[in-house]
């Protein structure tokens, strides 16, 4: 074997190890949110509430453990993982980065793939809904600042809101996760917040959209 073998396999074995290393720290800190009880909960809760106020929906129903599963399936291989997927390539093949690669849509989808999974683990321990709910309120603005804010909540059992561990944690583990295996370029912490920054303004445009589409389609017809 020579030189530049061994420089491949040494490269290879560092990012395994980085993303092992990601991946279990990744699962301390889910089990340690879930075993954490109400009290930091709450306080997230009370914090990012307050910025909203919203009923549970009439006639809410939890996600059975079949439902949640068939979200979760949808979330990796529907519209919105293959539609944020191709932005982030589209973005990254503009401008040449990672320059080792000039863009990688693969890349991309395993972001993608990884938070949902992430996503998934936490929600189900912490009984976390993120579906969303339509504000059934009026105005252009209330509306929208509904959506926004509605991605950083989740909905529990009893229909109440409460800071969505899962969906930002999700975001940000397979945000910096898949820092183990990209080049130097764009490695660092900061390509991380980049990253993670257009992974939640994704998830907003996907609330706008669907606050406002089903009036927008009653319309048309």
């Amino acid at each position: 074997m020579n030189k530049q073998q061994l420089e491949k396999s040494a490269t290879r074995i560092l990012v395994v190890s980085r993303v092992a290393a990601f991946l279990v720290l990744g699962a301390a800190i889910s089990t340690n949110i879930a075993l954490a009880g109400d009290g930091s909960e709450r306080n997230a809760a009370n914090t990012v509430s307050s910025i909203v106020s919203s009923p549970a929906p009439p006639k809410f129903i939890p996600m059975t453990r079949g439902e949640r599963f068939g979200n979760y399936v949808i979330r990796i291989v529907g519209p919105q993982a293959f539609i944020t997927t191709a932005a982030a390539a589209g973005i990254s093949q503009a401008e040449n980065t990672p320059k080792e690669w000039g863009g990688g849509i693969g890349n991309d989808y395993a972001q993608q793939f990884i938070r949902g999974t992430l996503e998934y683990g936490v929600s189900a321990a912490l009984h976390e809904d993120n579906r969303y709910f339509v504000s059934g309120q009026t105005g252009f603005f209330r509306r929208t600042k509904y959506a926004v804010v509605s991605t950083l909540l989740s909905r529990h059992d009893n229909g109440d809101q409460s800071f969505s561990f899962s969906r930002i944690g999700g975001a940000a583990g397979a945000t910096f996760i898949s820092r183990a295996w990209q080049p130097r370029s764009t490695d660092s912490a900061g390509d991380g917040a980049v990253s993670f920054g257009i992974s939640m303004g994704s998830d907003i445009g996907f609330n706008v959209f669907r606050e406002f589409w089903p009036g927008l389609r009653r319309h048309h017809r």
